[in-house]
C-alpha cells in the first residue's frame, strides 16, 4: 500500500478555512470541492491511458485518452457526495457508483446499508472518496468491498486522516494495490473516534446540520 500526504500551501490554506468552526456550510461545500480537485490531480497520476493521434490545425500530434474499462468513482454516503463534483471535473467520463457505510456510534464499527455498484469490477481502477479517515473501519470495508468484486487498483482520497486509522488501513491492505491520498495527517483520535484537531463532522458541516 502507498500513502501520499499533500504538501502544498494552497491545500493547507483551504484546509485551514475548512477547519474553522465559523466557516458556513456554503463556503465549506465550495472548499471541499476545490480541495478534492487538487487532491484528485495527485490521485489520478496513475490513471490508465492509451496513446492516440489527433489532428491539430497545423499537424498530427501524439496524445493520450483514458483507457477502457473506464475508472469508477465511489463516494461513501453521505459525506462523500460532497466530494463528488470535485473529482468528476477531472474525470468527466468516469462512471459513478455509491456505497452507504455508517459507523455505529457505540462500537465505532462500520456497516453497509446501501450499494449502487456493478457486481463485476474486474480490471477496473476505483477511486473511493470519503472526507475523513478516522478509525479506518469504513475505508477498509469499502476497499475490501470493491476488491472482492474484481477491482485491480484502488485509490482512496480523504481530506483528513488520523494516524490510528491510517495504520489500521495499512495493516489491512498490506501487499494489495491500494493507495491513500490525504490532504493532511492530523494528530490523533479522541475517545469518541473524532480526528483531532480535525474539522468536526464533515457530513453535518457539508449539509448544514451541525449543532
Amino acid at each position: 500500500m502507498r500513502v501520499h500526504v499533500a504538501d502544498h500551501p494552497l491545500i493547507t490554506h483551504k484546509l485551514s478555512v475548512l477547519r474553522d468552526v465559523a466557516t458556513p456550510s456554503p463556503v465549506f461545500r465550495q472548499l471541499v470541492e476545490e480541495l478534492v480537485t487538487l487532491l484528485a490531480y495527485e490521485a489520478t497520476r496513475d490513471v490508465r491511458v492509451e496513446r492516440i493521434q489527433v489532428q491539430t490545425p497545423v499537424a498530427m500530434a501524439d496524445g493520450v485518452k483514458l483507457s477502457r474499462p473506464r475508472p469508477i468513482i465511489v463516494p461513501i454516503l453521505r459525506a462523500g457526495l460532497g466530494m463528488l463534483e470535485g473529482i468528476v471535473k477531472l474525470l468527466p467520463t468516469a462512471e459513478v457508483g455509491f456505497l452507504g457505510i455508517k459507523r455505529d456510534e457505540e462500537t465505532l464499527q462500520p456497516f453497509t446499508y446501501a450499494n449502487r455498484l456493478p457486481d463485476d469490477l474486474a480490471g477496473r481502477q476505483v477511486y473511493i472518496i470519503d472526507p475523513m479517515l478516522a478509525t479506518g473501519g469504513t475505508l477498509i470495508d469499502s476497499i475490501n468491498y470493491v476488491l472482492e468484486r474484481g477491482a485491480t487498483e484502488v485509490t482512496a482520497i480523504c481530506l483528513l486522516g488520523a494516524p490510528e486509522g491510517l495504520a489500521a488501513v495499512e495493516a489491512a491492505m498490506h501487499g494489495k494495490d491500494v493507495r491513500v491520498v490525504l490532504g493532511a495527517l492530523d494528530e490523533k483520535l479522541n475517545e469518541l473516534g473524532y480526528i483531532v484537531p480535525g474539522l468536526g463532522d464533515a457530513g453535518d458541516r457539508l449539509y448544514g446540520t451541525a449543532q
